[in-house]
């Protein structure tokens, strides 16, 4: 299945955010742990998710160090501020009423228009 380039631009903020809330995160392991909770149906490229870590920086909400593989390759290492939480918290309270508002469409549609 192919996700709306619009629902995943509108999803990329808290999906980072809720991944780095579990843990800090090098940027390929976010990729993964992306693709992994979308069964593979969200793809995300370099040119996507560096923009959008490099914006959450700038807003507070992410910081950076810099660390060593086992390999011992430097990686970026992405964890999340207490503002970034909040920030989570925020958008976690806006999609809880999308998603609400969604479930109660498709399920009017379902029950009464077949």
């Amino acid at each position: 299945m192919r996700i709306d380039k619009d629902l995943v631009a509108a999803s990329a903020t808290p999906l980072v955010l809720g991944i780095l809330a579990d843990g800090d995160l090098y940027g390929y392991a976010i990729l993964k742990r992306v693709s992994e909770l979308s069964g593979g149906s969200m793809q995300w490229t370099d040119g996507m998710l560096y923009p959008l870590l490099h914006r959450l920086e700038r807003l507070g909400h992410v910081s950076s160090s810099w660390g060593t593989s086992e390999a011992g390759r430097r990686r970026k290492h992405y964890a999340i501020t207490a503002s970034g939480r909040a920030a989570l918290a925020d958008r976690q309270e806006q999609w809880t009423v999308v998603a609400d508002a969604l479930r109660q469409v498709w399920h009017f549609r379902t029950c009464f228009r077949g």
